[in-house]
């Protein structure tokens, strides 16, 4: 049976995917800018808009692995009965 953290590489990957995709689109659109035909300016638009969209879900996919992240630390420290910072690193070198 498939675990919590079978997807962790891929989600990585695809954060990190997203990422590059978002970086290169921005960097497109700062080299665009003097191409003012409508045709430029429309194509801009519309890469703009995905950019928007693509960084908001960007943000949520980060925002859930960290969620999922505080979850697994609070069940681990349940678990072994942390008490403190200082435990849970102690355990994490053992």
């Amino acid at each position: 049976m498939n675990g919590p953290n079978d997807n962790q590489p891929t989600q990585q990957r695809l954060i990190g995917d997203l990422r590059v995709v978002i970086e290169n689109a921005e960097e497109l659109l700062k080299n665009t800018d003097q191409y003012t035909s409508m045709l430029y300016q429309s194509a801009r638009e519309k890469l703009a808009q995905a950019l928007s969209a693509a960084t908001e879900e960007l943000t949520r996919f980060e925002d859930a692995q960290l969620e999922r992240m505080m979850v697994a630390t609070q069940a681990a420290s349940l678990q072994h009965a942390d008490s403190t910072g200082e435990a849970r690193v102690l355990r994490a070198f053992h």
